[in-house]
């Protein structure tokens, strides 16, 4: 099974819906370094995605619950 590098499905969502980084740094009340940082995470606090999932409005979950074996 292969690693999912979440960050870069998040970076990838953001310049698909053509927003900044300053503007996602905004709406998840922290500095755009902090966001850089997320963009180079291969795992992260499902708190978080879930924050920035309302925030892109795209459920990145489904990148973890598609591959269940059950």
């Amino acid at each position: 099974m292969s690693q999912i590098f979440i960050g870069k499905l998040i970076e990838e969502e953001l310049r698909n819906q053509e927003r900044s980084v300053v503007w996602l740094a905004g709406k998840l009340s922290c500095n755009r370094t902090n966001v850089y940082k997320i963009f180079n995470r291969t795992s992260i606090d499902t708190e978080l995605l879930l924050q920035i999932s309302n925030v892109l409005k795209r459920n990145f979950f489904d990148c973890y619950t598609d591959r269940l074996d059950i």
